[in-house]
């Protein structure tokens, strides 16, 4: 697949800034033309929107769609009838033409001459949200559309570094659904050189699940219905349901696994850290106490943050608790860190505008294993504050694995990634739920 060409089912992104050097200032008047032929706001002055590069050119490309979540038809009925389509309908990709557009180029580079992950993982909340709508959209005027939310982040993996000189590519589609819930992969695809093998291609993976609600109610509502095509679309949807029938089983195991025989692995765990609490001169000068390591910054959720339906985006959230988990990496580590991967996230709440959010991070646990490439774990928990009620509640809680450059370690000889301990009860039993995820997760890998 050559990822510098465009088709029609490209939606090619363009920075948001005014280009300095460009005289040419003139709006596309096709582009202020509503569904019904009158006149429409710009996308830029559409109420509760999250403006990014990305957002922008979905948001113009589905102008119709959302214009109808904006304004949906007064009492209109539900859908009537589910429908079944294919991956292909629901199938959207993205081109950043890094390598001719200087000002978007600038608006994703980070320090390193990379894409900013923070940036990405906003724009790929976007694209599986639109992606989403497109499945559920029964296409009729006269029918309210559904209420569609992030429920969670099944994996997001980087595969290889992505740098911002090279033109990039996202591509996504429904890969499976459930009564209410819709699983949805993307794929983001760079490569330097034209080849039919899109494996080589594929800088990082990510899988997202929406959930459906009922506008009015708020009740779950039944999504339409998927028939795979392909052959590689059916291996996606029978991998698909699968995960869905094993977090299920996971959430009940959970809890009768940690009662039937943690105990000798919490008190394993706590040893270490009891005697930083109790003989501090006589702890191992390469462990730090877990509670050493955090960090904390927090905000109020302002109008300009929040979605199409009013709430706080949670590609936003992510970006910004990407950027506290790099932070606090990096000062752990006394190196820059390398993003590997998130894990599964939960949104268990929604965040409004005005919320006052907390967002704290810690180093959680660190691998040792391969002493070339070293992990560090961190564990970042958003907390919903309300002063006024005396409250604090978990909104969303994040785990991201990073390791260190190879250029930065190969400076540092005496580099040495210090092992982290808890001192409470409650912290070993977030150690150990994460060790026995990631295991879970490596295991699956393995069988496959």
């Amino acid at each position: 697949m050559e990822i510098n060409s465009s088709s029609p089912r490209t939606i090619r992104v363009v920075s948001t800034f005014a280009n300095p050097f460009d005289d040419n200032n003139n709006n596309d008047n096709n582009s202020l033309t509503g569904v019904d032929g009158q006149a429409r706001k710009p996308i830029a002055l559409w109420p509760g929107m999250y403006h990014s590069p990305v957002t922008n050119a979905l948001w113009e490309t589905r102008s119709k769609t959302f214009e109808r979540l904006l304004d949906p038809p007064k009492d209109a009925p539900p859908q009537s009838e589910l429908l079944t389509k294919t991956p292909k309908q629901s199938r959207t990709s993205i081109l950043y033409s890094f390598s001719s557009d200087y000002i978007l180029r600038e608006q994703y580079r980070d320090p390193w001459n990379e894409v900013r992950i923070g940036k990405l993982l906003e724009d790929l909340d976007a694209l599986a949200g639109t992606i989403s709508v497109k499945h559920c959209s029964d296409d009729d005027n006269t029918t309210r559309p559904l209420l569609l939310v992030t429920a969670s982040v099944d994996k997001i993996v980087l595969k290889k570094p992505i740098s911002v000189d090279i033109d990039l590519k996202i591509v996504g589609s429904v890969i499976w659904v459930g009564r209410s819930s819709i699983d949805i992969l993307l794929e983001v695809l760079q490569s330097t050189k034209v080849t039919s093998d899109t494996s080589d291609s594929v800088a990082l993976t990510a899988n997202f699940i929406f959930v459906a609600r009922d506008s009015m109610t708020g009740k779950a509502a039944s999504v339409n219905r998927l028939s795979p095509e392909t052959e590689q679309e059916k291996i996606l949807f029978e991998e698909a349901e699968a995960s869905s029938k094993l977090r299920k089983k996971k959430k009940v195991e959970e809890k009768k696994e940690f009662e039937n025989g943690e105990v000798n692995r919490l008190e394993a765990l706590l040893a270490e850290g009891r005697i930083f609490c109790d003989m501090p001169a006589l702890a191992d000068r390469d462990s730090i106490l877990l509670r050493d390591t955090r960090l904390e910054n927090s905000l109020i959720c302002q109008p300009q943050q929040r979605n199409i339906h009013g709430r706080i985006f949670g590609g936003f959230l992510m970006h910004r608790a990407f950027e506290l988990a790099f932070s606090t990496a990096y000062a752990f580590a006394g190196m820059v860190p390398y993003f590997l991967e998130v894990d599964h996230v939960d949104f268990l709440r929604p965040v409004d505008v005005g919320d006052f959010l907390r967002i704290k991070s810690c180093v959680l646990y660190t691998e040792h294993e391969n002493s070339d490439r070293p992990l560090i774990n961190i564990e970042v928990v958003a907390h919903v504050t309300r002063p006024e009620l005396r409250s604090s509640e978990v909104s969303n809680t994040f785990y991201f694995t990073f390791t260190v450059r190879r250029e930065a370690k190969a400076m540092n000889n005496g580099f040495r990634i210090r092992k982290v301990v808890p001192a409470t009860e409650e912290e070993a039993r977030c150690v150990l739920k994460r060790m026995d995820a990631e295991s879970l997760q490596s295991n699956k890998g393995k069988s496959k």
